[in-house]
């Protein structure tokens, strides 16, 4: 599989009036609406708003990047200059996230899909 940025985060202080704003910009609603997460599904990208201060690393738009194996691109990742952020950890159903901190301070997620058997 390529690298591919399949989902980007973004914080929300208003998730309601954030949700709306979406909405409006890609026409359609949401496919998860709850609490804590807001997801639209765009051309095959998810496009999410969380409460602001839910992750604290989280202070601005944050891609994630599909990987083949997290572990060996975060340790080439590191041999080029990036930091590690969150330790490769599983969110459920075998998907792994995790984030760098690149050269310049920026944050960059990644994520392996769960193996299917």
């Amino acid at each position: 599989m390529e690298v591919q940025c399949k989902t980007v985060l973004y914080p929300a202080q208003d998730l309601d009036g954030a949700t709306e704003l979406f909405g409006v910009l890609f026409g359609t609603g949401p496919h998860v609406e709850s609490p804590y997460y807001v997801g639209f599904s765009v051309n095959g990208t998810e496009i999410g708003l969380v409460p602001a201060g839910a992750d604290p690393d989280l202070a601005g738009p944050l891609p994630y990047f599909d990987v083949d194996d997290v572990h060996s691109t975060i340790a080439a990742l590191t041999a080029a200059g990036a930091t590690v952020m969150q330790e490769p950890t599983d969110v459920g159903g075998g998907l792994l996230v995790a984030k760098i901190v690149d050269r310049e301070a920026n944050t960059i997620g990644l994520r392996q899909m769960p193996t299917v058997a």
